[in-house]
């Protein structure tokens, strides 16, 4: 067996084209995106609110609601084809080989039943194991995400933990089939520095364990720089500038990724001595984007051949 063929990507995304039906006709949501992750891999996609991030996203797991669509492009997940299949196959796929934690864990939580029996569905449904051996292995998951007392946690339901404890258990249950590809949509945001601090140490370690590829979505940058190992900057539902964690902090190339580079405050800057210079304007509809280059009305290197 040759040692240095090149390995198949867990998730490699071409061209990808989603638009969302309105009454005044389709809005392009996200246009010709394309980015591969490998297994192990820490693949973060950062932008400001409304660029289209969770957009493909959800794109991959097929939770765009009835009015967005897949209008061009490909999603290849371990190398199968997950544009048109049916929702059955989808379903199948979605929670055993491929995961999704959400920003706020109570969307992922349902309130009227307790923690242990949400967690050992995953596994009745998916690999069909009885429920004591299920909740056996959750009791053993919980503890793998250091949640003090797992066993008493199993008796639990969601409005009994903490935010933190919330998302623990959602971690949990996205790792409970060992999936191959780990959708992490701003895991940490509603969460307090401290706790955010301990999710993402958690987050690294269980992504050494189980050598699982993860798609990290954030506008966090020091987050960014944390977890990674590459970095895709999106603006406008496009894709302006994708390269390595240390290329993307040293030397950004596009103005707008320049632009969040200094709007990040520096360690040991004192706020009298330092400006942070943040970016004129806003990111555009995708009903009614510029002609051109898409960051020109808000790039501080903007000429006539851009627009």
């Amino acid at each position: 067996m040759d040692s240095h063929k090149p390995q198949m990507p867990v998730l490699d995304v071409c061209n990808l084209a989603i638009s969302y039906e309105t009454r005044t006709g389709d809005v392009p949501a996200v246009r010709d995106v394309s980015f591969g992750i490998e297994r192990g891999e820490a693949h973060s996609i950062v932008g400001e609110s409304g660029c289209g991030k969770s957009t493909i996203a959800f794109g991959i797991v097929n939770f765009l609601g009835r009015n967005g669509r897949i209008v061009d492009g490909s999603i290849l997940f371990q190398g199968r084809e997950l544009v048109g299949r049916s929702e059955e196959e989808l379903r199948r796929i979605r929670g055993d080989q491929i995961a999704m934690v959400y920003q706020d864990p109570m969307q992922a939580l349902n309130p009227s039943m307790r923690i242990g029996d949400q967690l050992s569905e995953v596994l009745t449904v998916h690999r069909d194991i009885e429920k004591p051996d299920a909740e056996t292995k959750c009791v053993e998951m919980l503890e793998r995400v250091h949640m003090p007392d797992a066993a008493n946690v199993m008796r639990r339901y969601a409005h009994q933990l903490s935010g933190g404890q919330q998302q623990r258990v959602v971690v949990a249950m996205a790792l409970l089939n060992g999936p191959a590809l780990l959708i992490m949509d701003e895991p940490t945001t509603a969460l307090d520095v401290t706790v955010e601090a301990t999710v993402l140490d958690l987050i690294a370690g269980l992504q050494k364990d189980f050598d699982t590829a993860i798609m990290y979505i954030c506008h966090n940058l020091g987050v960014v720089a944390r977890v990674s190992t590459k970095v895709a900057v999106m603006y406008a539902g496009e894709l302006v500038e994708r390269a390595s964690v240390a290329e993307i902090y040293l030397k950004p190339f596009h103005p707008y990724t320049q632009g969040l580079m200094r709007c990040v405050p520096r360690l040991g800057q004192d706020k009298r001595d330092s400006l942070l210079y943040p970016i004129p304007g806003r990111v555009p509809s995708p009903a009614n984007l510029p002609p051109g280059c898409i960051f020109e009305p808000r790039c501080d290197y903007a000429r006539e051949q851009c627009r």
